[in-house]
């Protein structure tokens, strides 16, 4: 029989964040209010496990719009769209509800400023990303992309252009530092925005895994691999100096051979990851020698988010608010 002395340290905070518990909530009460089928563009949060149930209760997920049929209800994830995307629904006669989170609502709102003032605006993140292509979006014209360091030095500004650093709200915060002081070193100008664009979320999920993964042996991260904010923690267990970390999407994908010769094993999970996954690691672990779990709470965590007006309008027209 396996015993069960190793030590689990869990990281508090994990998992989901106020933006995906009221995206996903927002597609579930629309499924309520409507009825199935419900159109999502993108996926409504980066989860495989979410977005597979939503599936099941008759929700259709779709790349573009023009998948969507005349008139028919759409959600927009929790990464947010850019005003093409708004102008071509309602061109299409579509019913729309935006789940975007308001963390980017915050950063869209941000760029529509800097580039009303007439700002050059470097955004900082990951090419292909959907919350990326939404904010670029709103200033196509005036905003650059830079995803990594070495880009900078790359990075041709005009002289006496006035210029501004915005960034993608998922990304590890340290990298993020990294590359502004880089950007300030070639700008001395360079503009902050207003408050920090990387959400709080993100931050105070990072800062849970610095704080345990020094003292743990394998540190595991739930999380599925096109969520930024999952794949980045896996980043920052490792320079905060555990020896081995693993991003899984559920405990189907963990490894016997991982944990040899591990006495303590670190685990959290990326903003939009549902809790039960992170119990199914939990009984997976157990089963395989670490059964002596500590919950290990860095940051207390008390936002929420009301839901969209759209739906929070369609429920009480229902009578279910």
């Amino acid at each position: 029989m396996t015993t069960t002395t190793g030590k689990v340290l869990l990281a508090a905070p994990r998992g989901y964040c106020a933006g995906v518990d009221r995206a996903v909530v927002t597609v579930e009460k629309a499924l309520d209010v409507h009825g199935a089928p419900v159109y999502v563009r993108k996926q409504i949060v980066h989860n495989k496990h979410v977005v597979e149930t939503l599936e099941k209760r008759g929700v259709i997920f779709v790349e573009e719009l023009s998948e969507v049929p005349e008139g028919s209800l759409v959600v927009f994830s929790a990464h947010g769209v850019s005003p093409a995307v708004h102008a071509e629904a309602v061109e299409r006669n579509l019913k729309t509800i935006d789940a975007t989170c308001p963390l980017v609502t915050k950063v869209h709102n941000e760029a529509k400023r800097f580039a009303k003032d007439g700002y050059k605006i470097i955004l900082i993140g990951h090419e292909g990303h959907e919350e990326v292509e939404g904010t670029m979006g709103e200033a196509p014209d005036n905003m650059v992309l830079i995803d990594g360091l070495d880009q900078v030095e790359k990075l041709e500004v005009k002289e006496g252009e006035k210029i501004a650093w915005l960034s993608q709200t998922t990304l590890s915060v340290d990298e993020t530092l990294e590359t502004v002081h880089a950007l300030k070193k070639k700008l001395p100008i360079l503009m902050d925005p207003p408050s920090d664009d990387i959400c709080y979320a993100t931050q105070n999920r990072q800062a849970a895994v610095k704080n345990i993964a020094p003292k743990v042996d394998v540190l595991i991260v739930v999380g599925s691999s096109n969520s930024s904010n999952s794949v980045r923690l896996v980043d920052v267990a490792l320079e905060a100096g555990v020896k081995k970390s693993f991003r899984v999407d559920s405990e189907s994908e963990l490894k016997k051979e991982w944990f040899e010769g591990a006495k303590s094993v670190g685990l959290t999970s990326g903003a939009s990851v549902p809790e039960e996954l992170v119990d199914g690691v939990l009984v997976w672990l157990n089963k395989n020698g670490f059964g002596d779990v500590e919950e290990v709470e860095t940051i207390e965590e008390h936002i929420t988010f009301s839901l969209p007006v759209e739906i929070r309008k369609d429920l009480k027209a229902a009578g279910k608010a």
